[in-house]
C-alpha cells in the first residue's frame, strides 16, 4: 500500500497545489466521520484560488460523503490514474449507503497523513487535503463545497517541479477524464503554445 513514507511521494507546494487539478481531472472525494470511511467519484471538481489555495467540488444531497464532510469539516480529493478505472467507476456507482463494505468490496487502500483526519487512497497520483470553507448557500442551493487545502502530496513518477510529466511515465499513471455511462479518457499528448 502506498503511504506518505513511500519515496516517490513528495510534498508539493501549496502555492502550485491548484496545477494538480487544473487539468480537469476525475477526483476521487475521501472523508471521515465518527469512525466511518468513505470515497467516491466526482467529475465536478476544479481549483479555486492561489492564496490561500482553494478548490470547490460538488457533492450531491444524495451522497454519504457530503454527510461525512459537513460533519467533520475535512476532506481529501485525489487524482486517480488510469490504473485505478475500475476502482473509480465502482466507486462513483456504489453507495456507502446501501453497501456499508463498498470499500473492502471494491479493494479500496487507504492510509492516513500526519494531522490530517481524513482518509487518503493509495495508489493515486496526487492528493490535496482540504479543510471545508462552509458556504452555507452555495452548498444547499448547488452542491457546491469549497475547501482550503491544508496540504498536498504527489507522486514523483508522474508530477514533479510543480508539473505533471505524462509524456514521461508509464500510461497507467495518466489522469482520468469521465464522459459517461462509465467511459472515461485518459489524459494525452503533451501540447506547448508558442512564446
Amino acid at each position: 500500500m502506498d503511504t506518505l513514507t513511500d519515496p516517490h511521494i513528495l510534498p508539493v507546494e501549496l502555492t502550485k497545489a491548484y496545477r494538480l487539478l487544473n487539468h480537469g481531472p476525475t477526483v476521487l472525494v475521501s472523508a471521515r466521520h465518527g469512525g466511518v470511511d468513505n470515497v467516491m467519484a466526482a467529475a465536478w471538481a476544479c481549483a479555486l484560488d492561489f492564496n490561500p489555495p482553494k478548490v470547490t467540488v460538488v457533492l450531491d444531497k444524495a451522497v454519504k460523503t457530503r454527510a461525512l464532510v459537513e460533519a467533520s469539516g475535512m476532506f481529501v480529493l485525489q487524482v486517480p490514474n488510469a490504473a485505478q478505472v475500475d476502482l473509480v467507476h465502482a466507486v462513483g456507482t456504489h453507495s456507502l449507503a446501501d453497501e456499508p463494505d463498498k470499500l473492502a468490496r471494491f479493494g479500496v487502500q487507504l492510509f492516513d497523513a500526519p494531522e490530517i483526519d481524513a482518509p487518503l487512497v493509495a495508489g493515486c497520483s496526487a492528493w490535496l487535503a482540504c479543510r471545508r470553507v462552509a458556504e452555507p448557500h452555495n452548498e444547499q442551493a448547488y452542491d457546491l463545497f469549497i475547501g482550503e487545502v491544508v496540504a498536498a502530496w504527489a507522486d514523483s513518477r508522474v508530477f514533479r517541479d510543480g508539473h505533471w510529466h505524462f509524456e514521461d511515465a508509464d500510461p497507467r499513471w495518466r489522469s482520468l477524464h469521465y464522459i459517461a455511462g462509465g467511459q472515461f479518457y485518459a489524459i494525452g499528448e503533451s501540447l506547448r503554445a508558442a512564446d
